[in-house]
């Protein structure tokens, strides 16, 4: 078969998803109207960076515009042009604020999971479904810098996108690691305070954003889906605290991937109920999720629901039917922008935990090492280390490799809790992260070479200026300018006090505006990514390039 070279407008109208739409609502061509044309860049700014005024007010120089209804933790953008297509020096800055971790550049719907998940500082939190990482970022803006985000996934091919945004974010709550979520272990014991399901769907509330959707979409699709759904959500309910919070969202539009999900969870307990989400979303113009909804063929039509497994099918209980308009539906043309699902369920105090009996207990001595690459607790001889070179007193440290890591007291807290194997029936105490795998932790502060500090890592020194008592000295606005324009003078013509170090080093500017992680040999050498100078330059109103300068 040739390639459809149709246009969208054409492919849209002729889908299955716009017949499939119109079985589900009123006016389908309206929402078709809204549904095809590119979306705007939209960006969330990172309220944990200490320059948050500035990238604010550069957003609001290039013609951004507060979205009104996010009620979030820092703020989010609309640019005044598509995705992915800033020109100019607007996105050569653009592109440097996100892989800073200054902001993030997300798609404005996606920000509403997090939002009424509202994770609060010293939470454990669960991300379950967490590639690529942008709800695992924005929940770690809430927690604050206090808590844990697990960021959780189960692709290979995933984990790396979601290791690689984890880091240029710069939040130390994150923890990384690698399972299939309807077999997260229960680690901590206690379970988790808040968890978000972000399940994987049929993505047919994203046609603004990938267009192929209007040629594959069918309504097998959802149903292929279902059952992974159901008991993804069924595990987080397993892994919460009584009295916690499980939000469930999909960027799907068929309610055999939404509202039958949560019906068959409220009908398989009594003590799991919705929560309406009016207070956190005041201003975001959302219907309530639907109470009946028709089963569909491949081709759009409407088919006997005796062919249909019984979850996938509406409610008849009239209590489950009530609940399920606590769920909101964002349709693309009612926010005029992409379309979501999100419910938000409470698992009830008076929740009765399932009591497992234990056919094993793992004695300590007889449970298998953690992987080599697993992070671990530093020793004292590090931690003395560190706190003799720098005067940074952390108890919070980790290591992996060549890596210092800095987390929080929670990350210590999961890590020494007993827990269940993946089976629910094995028990093995803690001080361990079997038989979790844990891939990343926190924020890389410091690398070591031969167990002594080599240098302070770029993106963890505006932290740690105020935490570190050695390693730092004060110079002038002129020497910031100068080495963030490339020179590298010998360290004698910037203090003499320099002239007597070696290795790594950080520079704090006379009046704190800045400070840069730099490496004194022969030179000073800065040791920041072209990005991070981009940055810095453009604040300090000094040329923007680097690389075409430099050729």
């Amino acid at each position: 078969m040739g390639l459809d070279e149709r246009s969208w407008e054409t492919i849209a109208s002729d889908s299955v998803l716009l017949k499939a739409v119109g079985n589900w609502r009123e006016n389908s061509e309206k929402w078709l109207e809204y549904s095809i044309e590119r979306l705007n860049e939209t960006v969330r700014v990172n309220p944990l960076r200490e320059d948050i005024v500035w990238v604010e007010n550069w957003l609001e120089e290039i013609g951004g515009t507060k979205i009104e209804w996010f009620t979030g933790v820092g703020s989010a953008w609309n640019l005044p042009f598509p995705r992915g297509k800033a020109e100019g020096d607007v996105k050569i800055i653009l592109s440097a604020l996100h892989e800073t971790g200054r902001l993030t550049r997300q798609e404005a719907v996606s920000m509403i999971p997090a939002i009424v998940l509202d994770a609060k500082p010293g939470e454990l939190v669960l991300d379950m479904c967490a590639s690529p990482g942008s709800k695992t970022t924005q929940i770690a803006e809430h927690l604050e810098g206090s808590g844990i985000v697990m960021a959780n996934e189960i692709a290979s091919s995933r984990i790396n996108t979601l290791v690689a945004n984890v880091k240029r974010h710069g939040s130390i709550t994150p923890i990384i690691t690698h399972h299939d979520g309807r077999f997260i272990p229960k680690v901590p014991e206690t379970g988790f305070d808040k968890i978000l399901v972000d399940a994987p769907c049929t993505g047919s509330a994203t046609t603004r954003k990938n267009p192929d959707v209007w040629k594959k979409w069918l309504p097998s699709g959802g149903k292929s889906l279902h059952k992974l759904q159901l008991e993804l959500l069924l595990k987080a309910i397993n892994l919460t605290k009584p009295g916690g919070k499980i939000v469930y969202s999909t960027c799907s539009l068929d309610p055999v991937e939404n509202e039958a999900v949560i019906s068959e969870v409220l009908r398989l307990s009594k003590e799991i109920s919705l929560v309406p989400m009016s207070e956190k979303l005041v201003d975001l113009p959302g219907r309530c999720g639907m109470t009946d909804w028709p089963q569909l063929d491949d081709s759009g039509n409407i088919i006997e629901s005796s062919k249909i497994v019984k979850s996938m099918l509406p409610p008849t209980d009239i209590d489950i039917k009530e609940e399920l308009k606590k769920c909101l539906r964002i349709w693309n043309d009612d926010v005029k922008a992409g379309g979501f699902f999100v419910a938000v369920l409470k698992k009830e105090e008076e929740y009765v935990e399932k009591i497992v009996d234990f056919d094993k207990i793992i004695e300590p001595e007889k449970v298998k090492p953690d992987e080599i690459n697993f992070p671990q607790p530093i020793s004292s001889k590090i931690e003395d280390m560190i706190l003799d070179t720098l005067g940074w007193d952390e108890k919070n440290l980790w290591i992996r490799g060549k890596s210092i890591l800095w987390s929080t007291p929670e990350a210590r807290e999961i890590w020494e809790s007993d827990r269940s194997k993946r089976s629910g029936r094995t028990f093995i105490p803690g001080k361990r992260w079997r038989p979790l795998r844990a891939i990343h932790l926190g924020l890389i502060s410091a690398k070591l070479q031969d167990e002594k500090l080599e240098r302070i890592a770029g993106k963890a020194a505006p932290k740690l200026i105020q935490k570190i008592k050695h390693g730092k000295s004060i110079v002038s606005s002129e020497v910031i300018d100068n080495l963030l324009t490339g020179l590298e003078p010998p360290a004698y013509e910037i203090n003499l006090e320099l002239n007597k170090i070696r290795g790594g080093h950080i520079l704090v500017e006379e009046n704190e505006e800045s400070c840069l992680p730099v490496w004194i040999g022969g030179r000073v050498s800065l040791m920041i990514s072209e990005q991070e100078r981009r940055v810095l330059r453009a604040k300090r109103k000094l040329p923007i390039i680097l690389e075409s300068e430099e050729e």
